[in-house]
């Protein structure tokens, strides 16, 4: 059986053009979900297909930073999938099929090249962050939500835009807020 996952980091980004990938593969159970790829944890639906793929099928990925980003997750999920006798390919890289030993080498490779570009991005990210700073323009987060407020608004039916307008926070802070 082909197993597809599908991953986006934000709630603002769509799922759709990696659902259609898969299918189009012939994947006849898909897992899907919103959550970062920075690390393994938290990702109930990789967990699940992790736990659903059986002996002979084969686990199915549009791009390789869709299931990892660092060498070690992608090599400790990867082992965990041959211990089970499970495939693995890659969509976007062709070559990316543990079935083989050419495939075994390029997913060493490209791990490694993932997690190198999500360092690079890093550093780049805090020498921006240093050079606002720097600049006195870099506030740092936003002060911390009060939650009693965000519930008093939406209890007056104030609705979740409205209140991110007034208190100077973001809409998705707004519904953080009001889920915990």
């Amino acid at each position: 059986m082909l197993v597809g996952y599908g991953r986006v980091s934000s709630a603002g980004q769509s799922l759709e053009v990696q659902l259609e990938a898969l299918a189009t593969a012939g994947c006849s159970k898909i897992f899907s979900e919103k959550r970062s790829g920075i690390s393994v944890m938290g990702r109930d639906e990789l967990a699940e297909a992790l736990d659903f793929v059986r002996e002979g099928d084969t686990l199915i990925v549009t791009r390789l930073d869709r299931l990892a980003r660092s060498a070690a997750d992608l090599h400790t999920i990867v082992a965990r999938l041959s211990t089970k006798g499970v495939g693995f390919r890659c969509l976007q890289q062709p070559g990316m099929d543990t079935d083989t030993s050419t495939g075994k080498l390029l997913l060493g490779v490209l791990a490694s090249i993932a997690e190198f570009e999500t360092d690079i991005r890093k550093e780049r990210q805090r020498e921006g962050i240093d050079r606002a700073k720097t600049a006195g323009v870099y506030k740092g987060r936003k002060r911390s939500v009060d939650v009693a407020t965000v519930r008093t608004l939406k209890d007056q039916g104030v609705g979740p835009s409205e209140i991110a307008k007034r208190m100077g926070i973001g809409r998705a802070s707004v519904y953080r807020a009001l889920s915990s």
